[in-house]
């Protein structure tokens, strides 16, 4: 986007106002809870397998839609995918983030949704994840391909 208009905070309550939707579905669904997720890493339910599944099929389907009726952006603007090589790194950080998950029992996603719910240790995994994010923009390129 080339445009030259200044944003404000305002042109952005849009995006507030979904978060807190989309945290307050977490906090009902109780994906945010430590539980559910050591259930799930313990293959004890289906529960959260079945958010994942649910998430991964309607988001096959919008791209289907977005690729078949050609959608742009509320903008206008086209929607684009790349595809993107597949490499061994992709593995590791997938291992790392895994284990950080099953570790602490929260998904970035929904660190915030859990913050909002008052688990205010939670904080301790968002600097962690804010740290480990600065620290792989530092080394990307020392990492494995």
């Amino acid at each position: 986007m080339s445009s030259n208009k200044s944003i404000s905070w305002t042109d952005n309550i849009k995006y507030v106002i979904v978060g807190i939707l989309f945290g307050i579905v977490f906090v009902k669904a109780e994906i945010i809870s430590w539980y559910r997720i050591q259930e799930m890493f313990r293959f004890q339910a289906f529960h959260m397998y079945g958010v994942i599944g649910s998430a991964v099929v309607v988001g096959m389907i919008s791209v289907w839609l977005i690729k078949k009726f050609n959608i742009k952006t509320i903008e206008g603007e086209e929607i684009t995918f790349k595809t993107k090589p597949f490499s061994k790194g992709q593995v590791y950080g997938g291992l790392c983030f895994g284990f950080g998950w099953a570790l602490t029992g929260a998904c970035p996603g929904p660190l915030y949704a859990l913050i909002g719910t008052g688990a205010s240790v939670i904080i301790v995994t968002l600097i962690s994840a804010v740290i480990g994010t600065m620290a792989y923009g530092i080394l990307k390129d020392k990492l494995p391909h």
